[in-house]
């Protein structure tokens, strides 16, 4: 049974969010502050994590960001407001996901199962299945779901992870940032081409020699991004 960190400090909402994700068969854990969420995210260690931005003690935000320095765990941001700089400030501090309240249980019962789905590592028992692939001294292992560069593990989002292994797989293919969002974030995502456009500058921090000047991840003006081989 997967494990799943609720952190919303509006009581009523708290309670419907974890009776609908009990009933889909997930073990809810809750808290109403930031500071409580941080104490059982490094504790539980649930495998993912819903994230209210406006919480009592420690913002959405901050946990967020904390929790990034020492983790990989999907995490889906909830909010309020409807401001598109609250979407890209949750991003670029390696969220997941985001909603803007109010919205479908049903689409965010989707998100759960999708990124729950993309973080399950291959099995152990056949490292074999997927053969890595190499980039000079980048090596991404899909079987093992790790990205390594010049022999140093890379730390990576699932989204990243995704992103990055999908356009490695297709090696010199421009993609437009609507193809990237149906391919990478394949389940109706809501979201608008700017989520593209984020992940890859994250990728260019840890890929990259210079990501001012990319040479691995590069953009094809006008139309979208591709990798080099």
């Amino acid at each position: 049974m997967k494990n799943i960190l609720l952190v919303e400090d509006d009581q009523t909402l708290l309670s419907v969010l974890k009776y609908s994700l009990t009933r889909e068969g997930y073990d809810v854990l809750t808290a109403e502050d930031g500071v409580e969420a941080l104490q059982i995210a490094q504790s539980q260690r649930p495998d993912l994590v819903i994230l209210d931005i406006m919480l009592p003690k420690l913002s959405g935000f901050e946990v967020c960001r904390i929790l990034r320095k020492s983790t990989t765990i999907p995490i889906i941001m909830l909010t309020a407001r409807d401001e598109e700089v609250d979407k890209i400030v949750g991003l670029e501090i390696g969220a997941d996901d985001y909603m803007t309240k109010p919205f479908s249980m049903r689409e965010l019962i989707a998100r759960v199962r999708a990124l729950l789905r993309r973080a399950e590592t291959a099995s152990p028992e056949s490292p074999d299945k997927y053969t890595p692939i190499k980039l000079d001294d980048l090596e991404i292992d899909l079987a093992r779901h790790q990205i390594t560069l010049a022999g140093s593990r890379l730390e990576m989002t699932p989204k990243e992870f995704d992103l990055l292994a999908f356009l490695a797989s297709h090696q010199r293919i421009v993609f437009n940032r609507d193809q990237l969002l149906d391919k990478v974030w394949g389940y109706g995502y809501a979201g608008d081409t700017r989520t593209v456009d984020v992940h890859i500058r994250w990728l260019r921090e840890k890929i990259e020699k210079d990501p001012k000047e990319p040479r691995r991840l590069v953009t094809v003006r006008g139309i979208g991004y591709k990798m080099e081989g």
